[in-house]
């Protein structure tokens, strides 16, 4: 194993189409120097966030090639490009998905997926998927308030008073309750549900109401289970029946490894009031409303519909600092007495590890 003075972590420029993001920031880069390590950054990886080289070069990295070093960190899945330029033996950090782990083990590259970290008390500071999900959902708030053809806040004026916009969030999770929180900081009158009853006290302390429709479905590690189709059916009779009562209506629930759950049906929507607004953030895993177009805003019976995909990576300086700092979590956890060490029977690392070197 390498000393902490000889441990080199590569940062590259993000690939994938549209992603701004960038696994370290200048900040983060400081601390990691201070702690030993040495950080070489890809010219240009920053940009897409607005962080120029020389800052990274004043925070200590050195410009260079990130792709021979021991540890390289991503925020997007590499190419298979890419990871034909690993080193063998090195360790990559990153949002891995499903598709990479066969060619990481060939080039026998250790994989930690962010987005497999373990949701316990001890891994908070490496959640990736929560501090992503926090930028996503107050995004969502702002397209609703964005698309909605009426104000959000309620307005008092000479003309008289102009009621609050009503927001409904589906699905009370990181991004649910940031979205809640940040359309009641708009003005607007808002309303959570979601299919786990614990949660409720955490709708009503972000200054939400609670609508309870009656079923449950409480699953493993703080996620819903996937509803019977009994559940379904009920869950979305009773949905169509409330959804036409909101202005914006944000929908946020998915189920680990399968398709999004549809929660608002075409009949839902040409329902709801012309000039309404549904936000879909489970796009990418399939959509919660039946007519959505992932990627794209959408007009439907006088309703927009918006199913942004990555939406984190529209605000790349404050979503890279925060995964910067999951990033920098994790690397403390890797190194142990000034040396890279991977411990297979720490709960974190194997959860997050996608393939191991032979």
């Amino acid at each position: 194993m390498a000393d902490t003075q000889n441990i080199v972590v590569g940062v590259p420029r993000e690939s994938a189409p549209g992603e701004r993001r960038v696994a370290l920031v200048p900040r983060v880069v400081g601390r990691l120097r201070s702690a030993g390590l040495n950080i070489v950054v890809e010219p240009g990886a920053g940009g897409g966030a607005l962080m120029s080289d020389w800052l990274y070069e004043e925070a200590g990295a050195t410009l260079g090639d990130p792709w021979a070093c021991d540890v390289v960190v991503k925020v997007a899945a590499p190419t298979d490009e890419e990871i034909g330029r690993l080193k063998p033996g090195s360790v990559l950090i990153g949002f891995l998905g499903t598709n990479v782990a066969d060619a990481l083990a060939t080039r026998d590259v250790h994989g930690l997926a962010m987005e497999a970290i373990p949701r316990i008390s001890r891994a908070q500071a490496m959640d990736a998927l929560s501090s992503q999900s926090s930028v996503a959902g107050y995004l969502a708030a702002l397209l609703g308030a964005q698309h909605l053809t009426r104000f959000y806040p309620m307005l008092t004026t000479a003309a008289g008073t102009v009621p609050p916009a009503k927001v409904l969030v589906l699905g009370a999770g990181v991004a649910g309750l940031q979205a809640l929180a940040t359309a009641r900081r708009l003005g607007a009158q808002t309303t959570g549900y979601d299919v786990r009853p614990e949660v409720a006290e955490q709708v009503r302390s972000v200054g939400a109401k609670w609508l309870d429709l009656g079923i449950e479905a409480v699953g493993d590690g703080g996620y819903a289970r996937a509803l019977t189709d009994e559940e379904r059916a009920e869950q979305l009779k009773r949905l169509n029946e409330a959804v036409i009562g909101y202005d914006v209506v944000i929908t946020t629930a998915q189920v680990p490894g399968r398709k999004a759950p549809v929660l608002v049906t075409e009949d839902s929507v040409t329902a709801m009031r012309a000039g309404s607004v549904v936000v879909d953030l489970a796009g990418e895993s399939g959509g919660n409303c039946e007519l959505s177009v992932p990627g794209e805003a959408v007009v439907r019976h006088d309703v927009t519909i918006v199913a942004p995909l990555n939406l984190p990576a529209a605000m790349p300086e404050s979503a890279s600092e925060l995964y910067s700092r999951n990033v920098q979590a994790l690397l403390e956890l890797l190194i142990a007495d000034g040396r890279l060490k991977l411990d297979f029977d720490d709960e974190i690392i194997a959860s997050a590890c996608v393939t191991r070197r032979s």
